[in-house]
């Protein structure tokens, strides 16, 4: 079966590293021009507009031109058919995290870290 094109939907556009780089990237510093975004991450002026246009394409960014330069920004609202998605696998990691909280808790208060003894008090309170 032939590969669909990473034009066609939000989930093919991020399957690609470097494209989920500049959504971090515009997530954390919010709008930038594409000459901020090719010196953050250190990727050529041509890769960088190439994935912007794949993620524009699916509507993951919009782009303003301001002078002779083209700030774009994220959508986030269009991730969120990824979220809900990967929502359904949640129950798999989340108790392996809990798993690990409790054991790295146990262990400070067994060593009387004062961070420990104060979580377990925080706790014993919610529980009240």
């Amino acid at each position: 079966m032939a590969r669909a094109a990473t034009t066609t939907d939000v989930f093919n556009a991020v399957a690609e590293p470097r494209r989920r780089q500049i959504l971090d990237l515009l997530a954390a510093a919010g709008p930038c021009a594409v000459g901020a975004i090719v010196i953050a991450l250190g990727l050529p002026q041509p890769a960088v507009s190439k994935h912007l246009g794949v993620l524009r394409e699916v509507g993951l960014v919009s782009v303003e031109k301001h002078g002779q330069s083209r700030v774009y920004q994220l959508n986030a609202k269009e991730i969120q058919a990824v979220h809900e998605w990967t929502r359904t696998f949640e129950r798999f990691w989340t108790h392996k995290l809990d798993r690990i909280k409790h054991r790295a808790e146990a262990r400070a208060r067994a060593q009387g870290h004062p961070f420990a003894i104060a979580a377990a008090a925080a706790r014993k309170d919610r529980a009240s």
